[in-house]
């Protein structure tokens, strides 16, 4: 029988703050071979909803470097999971920067429409998102300080558990 409950979004935040500029030993850090940005908030989710989809391809796990999820470190890959997933684990909708909260989660596309970045939403302040990340390592950094032609947020609606 699945059950739901609330995304922990404070709890995600203070994972995000504790880790914007260290690592967590416990997971592999991807900086030099694609960026560690999507296995960072993958992380800060996790502190959040504390349950993984463990469902093979398809699902949002880490176990070790060679035993974990696309959707784990992919952009691409963990917009779809999140924006489509029905079973255990954390899931969200399409949103827009008037309705995200603390612990939703932005991702920033180039020109060519490719997304290639994600980042976690720490604080909300007079309008403006402030966000943390790893790669380039950020505290609580204004996004409106970032270099990106689209963004795209992703609302973490609740979580699934059985």
């Amino acid at each position: 029988m699945i059950l739901e409950k609330e995304y922990i979004r404070e709890n995600a935040v203070a994972y995000a703050r504790k880790y914007a500029f260290q690592r967590n030993p416990i997971f592999y850090t991807f900086e030099g071979i694609g960026g560690n940005c999507t296995n960072f908030v993958s992380q800060c989710v996790l502190a959040g909803s504390c349950v993984m989809n463990f469902e093979p391809i398809y699902g949002w796990y880490y176990l070790s470097l060679r035993r974990r999820s696309p959707s784990w470190t992919g952009v691409e890959f963990f917009y779809d999971f999140m924006t489509t997933n029905v079973g255990v684990g954390p899931y969200g909708v399409a949103a827009d920067r008037n309705t995200v909260e603390i612990g939703d989660v932005v991702q920033l596309a180039k020109e060519d429409g490719d997304f290639y970045h994600t980042l976690i939403i720490s604080k909300i302040e007079n309008g403006d998102i402030y966000i943390c990340a790893n790669t380039n390592d950020a505290l609580d950094k204004p996004l409106s300080e970032y270099s990106y032609t689209t963004e795209r947020f992703i609302h973490i609606a609740g979580v699934r558990y059985d």
